[in-house]
């Protein structure tokens, strides 16, 4: 057995003989925690929709594992996804929502549907992932883990879809804490920094988001490996754990979070006007691959959004 930071080895791994779910499994953080719930016996759903990708993943994981293309915001589709995993890999007990989007730019000159899509994914998503899978999480008495972000602690600007569905991600994966407890099912939130994503890497393609970013304080720019985060998460998973955060450190975020708006308003007053004289402010679309692959064709790519250097 692989033994992980932290954790005592043993002959049988935590996860042996248990159903995971994954969305927005096709790539990035989705697809690096599949692996690892793999890796550590369990038996993985990678959902997403992006069926190459998926097919790509499941077939090099070193368990048994399955793939279904769905988005996460069709309540039939995942209905219809959850009756398929039952039958095919047996009852979940452990439901990871990962599935995220985000795009940048001003809100004046976002599109309304891009903005929409943004909060569909993340936080309607997420909860219709939550609310398909109950049965089979009660049932089992399982684990919910709700994947966010530092942005659902402070929001930042030209990012407004983002914050604020990782803020309502947040907020409803605490709803649904108390709403489950007494069911035996336990609910976790994952807070994750910058993470090396094709979402990340195309957000330092646009000029205005890398000048935000780069005014962040330095531990706040540091980017994590995929991997990295895998791992954390995969561990909040076997220990059935209330929040994650990657890195450590930004539990000191969340106890001083009401501290963060007044903060970033003031950086974003200096900022942005600098900014703003070299660089124009233009939306960028869906950001990343995953962005561009989009059903809504709302990315970059397919959008003919502006703002790239």
């Amino acid at each position: 057995m692989r033994t992980v930071k932290g954790m005592r080895s043993s002959k049988r791994p935590v996860l042996t003989g248990r159903v995971a779910v994954v969305t927005g499994a096709a790539r990035g953080v989705g697809a690096a925690v599949a692996r690892e719930l793999s890796r550590r016996g369990a038996t993985v759903a990678l959902i997403g929709t992006e069926p190459g990708l998926l097919a790509r993943e499941a077939g090099g994981l070193p368990g048994p594992a399955h793939w279904w293309e769905v988005d996460v915001t069709d309540d039939t589709a995942m209905a219809e996804t959850a009756a398929a995993v039952r039958e095919r890999l047996g009852t979940p007990s452990a439901v990871v929502a990962n599935a995220g989007l985000a795009e940048g730019g001003p809100l004046a000159e976002t599109s309304a549907a891009t903005w929409r899509r943004v909060v569909e994914v993340n936080l309607v998503g997420s909860a219709i992932t939550a609310r398909t899978f109950l049965p089979d999480l009660t049932a089992t008495r399982g684990y919910h883990l709700q994947v966010a972000s530092l942005a659902s602690l402070g929001a930042a600007p030209l990012m407004s879809a983002y914050c604020a569905s990782k803020a309502g991600a947040e907020s409803f994966a605490h709803s649904f804490q108390a709403e489950t407890a007494h069911l035996g099912i336990a609910v976790g939130i994952g807070y994750l920094n910058w993470t090396d994503t094709d979402m990340i890497r195309d957000m330092d393609r646009h000029t205005v988001l890398r000048e935000l970013r780069a005014h962040m304080p330095r531990p706040a720019r540091k980017v994590f490996t995929t991997d990295d985060v895998a791992g954390r998460l995969v561990t909040a998973v076997e220990r059935r754990s209330r929040t994650v955060y990657v890195p450590r450190w930004l539990v000191a975020a969340q106890v001083g979070r009401a501290a963060l708006p007044p903060v970033v308003t003031r950086i974003a007053r200096r900022s942005l006007p600098r900014i703003a004289g070299t660089t124009p402010f233009r939306a960028t679309g869906l950001l990343g691959a995953g962005g561009d692959a989009d059903p809504t064709g709302l990315g970059s790519a397919g959008s003919g959004a502006a703002g790239r250097p």
